[in-house]
């Protein structure tokens, strides 16, 4: 991909998010990262493929889980496997719990940083799933992990859906096997996730 048409991602100095408090793994802390994060004079739009290796940066990424309770009670996720042509190539093969992606130039017209990033969360949403239910939303906290080369390259930001009905559907082809497992399932399955779905699954139902 050239230069001139590659995807341009939102991305902050990994020293920025340092300085307001690094930590390793959830913190839930919301009100105070995102404020300073949206906030931010160091903010850009960078290529993609530079920004994959340089953990000098941190890309922000929503990451969406949805949760349903059944008539029992019973809590379930969205899980899925991530196929082979879909992001990351890092995640191949792996299990995961969110839904998200990049923040990107295609977005950078919505208005404020946080409009931006409301849009891009909602493209990505739009991009990969599909949502036949009503639901609530809430922000739950963020996932910084350093401990994997993915992971020292993003920073995640992580939403909450709590669905009506278990009619969330995979759009994108290389979301495969996807569907509602119950948590406590899940928890004894953490080792085939990728590494930001077993730190959220832990900090939030563990």
């Amino acid at each position: 991909m050239s230069t001139a048409t590659e995807e341009h991602v939102l991305v902050i100095p990994t020293s920025e998010f340092h300085a307001i408090g690094h930590f390793q793994g959830f913190s839930s802390d919301v009100d105070k990262y995102l404020p300073a994060l949206f906030e931010s004079e160091s903010l850009s739009y960078r290529p993609r493929s530079e920004m994959e290796q340089d953990p000098s940066y941190k890309q922000l990424i929503p990451y969406v889980l949805f949760r349903y309770t059944d008539a029992n009670g019973v809590a379930r996720l969205f899980q899925y496997t991530r196929g082979g042509g879909q992001g990351e190539a890092r995640l191949h093969a792996k299990r995961s719990v969110g839904i998200g992606g990049h923040i990107s130039t295609v977005d950078a017209a919505a208005g404020t940083t946080r409009d931006v990033y409301r849009e891009g969360l909602l493209r990505e949403l739009d991009e990969e799933v599909v949502i036949e239910t009503p639901h609530t939303e809430k922000l739950v906290g963020l996932i910084n992990d350093d401990e994997t080369p993915v992971g020292e390259v993003h920073l995640g930001v992580v939403h909450l859906f709590d669905v009506e009905r278990p009619n969330v559907h995979p759009r994108e082809e290389e979301i495969l096997r996807a569907g509602f497992l119950p948590i406590d399932e899940l928890l004894q399955q953490l080792d085939e996730f990728e590494s930001w779905s077993q730190i959220a699954v832990k900090a939030l139902f563990g």
